[in-house]
This record gives C-alpha cells, structure tokens and sequence, in this order.
C-alpha cells in the first residue's frame, strides 16, 4: 500500500486486518472468504469480478499447529492452497506463495533454495502439509513464486510480536519452568527469523513477480542458533529456568514429573524436533533478488525477545538479567 498498490485482504473469522504492533491497518479493503471451500465460498459473480480485477495473490492462509489430523491440515494447507491457485488462474494473477523453510524436513547441513522437495521424513504434520501445498502451487498453470520463512519470532530492533502462538507456547513453558527437560541432540540448531525481515521479503518479491517467477527464496536468518546457547539466553534471566537438554536416546517422558508429562506432551513435545536437527538454510537466491540481508539473530537477539515477553506480560517474574 506504501507504494500506491491496492490491496484487498481476504478475512475469514477474524475482519480486522491488524499490524504486528497490533494497530489496524488503515485504508484495506477485505472481503470475507474461506481458502477451504470451492470459489473461496463465494458466488460466482464474486469469483469472477476478484479474478478479474488483482494480479497478485499473495497465499499465507494456513493453519500452523503441530497437533492437528491429516484432513484438518488437507482442508487449508493443500486444499485451500488448490483454490486459490484456482483463482489466480482464473484471472491470470501472479502467485507468491509463502510455505517454510522446514519442507526440507529432518534433513541436517547445506540446505538450497534449489532442492528438490524430499517425499517424506517430515517431523509433523504440519511440514507434510505444506510441502504437499508446495507441490500443489509447482503443479499449477499459475505464475508462481515460493517464499519460505523459517522460525518466524519478534522484530529485530524491539522485539515486538503481536501474537504470541506456535513456539512462543513452549518457549513460555521451558522459560518459566513447567517443562524442564528437552531431547536435543548435540549441534543442534534453530533458524530463528524477525518477522519485520520476513514481511520486507514479502513486500520485496511481490514487487518484482516478473524476476521472481518460478523460483524459491529462503526468508530466513542463515545464522543458525546452536540450541545450547538458546538454553542459555534463558537460564541468563535469574527467575526463569535453563532447560535440562538429554541426549534423545536417554529421553524418557514418561519418567518425567506427572505435570510436566502432561505439559511435554501436549505443547512442548510438539517442537522437541527442532532440538534434535541443524539445518543450514541458504538464501542466496533471495539476497540477490532483493538486495535484502536479515541483521544479526544471535544471542544479543533472543534476549530482546525475551524482554518483550516480559515487558507485555507474557513471560512473568523479575526483570532483572544477570552478567
């Protein structure tokens, strides 16, 4: 909208569009419409006017939970990716889809923007999904382009994040000391990646679709976090806990406390997998169609985010950090 592009954000449940400081965004227009039905549920002449009067969709609807079943994730993240990649072809749009860096599945060391999507060893649902929904999107007639963001988490400068979901939940757990136990294994690491990089990229491809077609961008950090120094930044703060990190093959959670058991299994289980592995996403490609370079995520870094998390009141205790 800054550089003088209409744009019509598509609703579902939710009919505020809102920035990630959580203000709404002023001047959008929506139009309800659910990516899970045939036409997005509208009629036809709603079909056909969209189609006929975008020529770009940018496609981020999906569902992001690890705990889901199988037709759940079908319904949005390949279903709802085939129709709005019917869509787009009905109006012969530009398509930038964005998916995630971890289609690459539990694959460790160099991974290019240039690789083949694997047919399996995902870590969860969620991954299989969205590499289906990628196969959907190179499948199609569409004029396509694939944005892969890895560990999206708060802006660089500040911190700020204005929904505290997916990792959030169990770094929030492990922080304040209800799971203290993690599997990891040793030179694992994690790809953690400001949201304001992520949506710059956003912004940067789908202001030159003609360059991006038919490509893949990593939109990540490329400074992967070794996990030991993540458990450090927290056991940093005094009044939050450093997790315990064993050795996968000596991680037993049923021996764990009955609390914890229950938390472990039903939060903070569901991510164990990006303790135990240490991909190297390159974004090669993607600095060269932008120009863009994501500023340094270590952990000077996560300790911002932490101290957001205080500061709003989603992490509790004292604020003071130590050394």
């Amino acid at each position: 909208m800054a550089d003088g592009h209409s744009v019509t954000a598509l609703v579902h449940r939710n009919p505020e569009v809102l920035a990630n400081d959580g203000s709404r965004v002023q001047d959008v227009e929506t139009l309800r419409g659910d990516v899970s039905k045939h036409r997005l549920g509208w009629n036809e002449a709603v079909w056909r006017n969209v189609s006929k009067s975008h020529d770009l969709i940018v496609h981020c609807a999906a569902t992001v939970r690890f705990d889901l079943a199988l037709e759940d994730y079908d319904a949005v993240n390949v279903f709802g990716v085939r129709n709005a990649l019917a869509l787009a072809e009905a109006g012969d749009m530009h398509f930038l889809h964005v998916s995630t860096a971890y289609v690459c599945g539990t694959r460790d060391g160099p991974i290019q923007e240039t690789d083949a999507l694997p047919k399996g060893c995902f870590a969860n649902g969620y991954e299989a999904s969205k590499a289906e929904g990628e196969r959907c999107v190179r499948a199609s007639r569409a004029k396509w382009a694939v944005a892969r963001p890895s560990i999206v988490v708060g802006e660089h400068e500040s911190g700020t994040i204005r929904q505290f979901d997916t990792t959030y939940a169990a770094f929030k757990l492990i922080a304040e000391g209800r799971v203290r136990h993690m599997p990891a294994r040793a030179g694992a690491t994690l790809d953690f990646v400001p949201v304001d990089h992520v949506a710059a990229g956003i912004v940067a491809l789908a202001g030159n679709m003609a360059e991006a077609e038919g490509k893949t961008f990593h939109l990540v950090s490329g400074q992967p976090l070794p996990v030991t120094q993540f458990a450090g930044a927290i056991g940093a703060y005094p009044h939050f806990h450093e997790p315990e990190l064993v050795r996968p093959d000596d991680f037993d959670p049923s021996a764990l406390p009955a609390l914890e058991r229950r938390l472990f299994r039903r939060v903070a289980g569901l991510y164990a997998s990006y303790f135990q592995r240490s991909p190297i996403f390159d974004d090669a490609q993607f600095r060269e169609a932008t120009g863009l370079v994501c500023p340094p995520s270590g952990e000077a870094y996560i300790r911002r985010l932490i101290d957001y998390c205080i500061a709003v009141g989603f992490l509790s205790g004292d604020q003071r950090m130590s050394g």
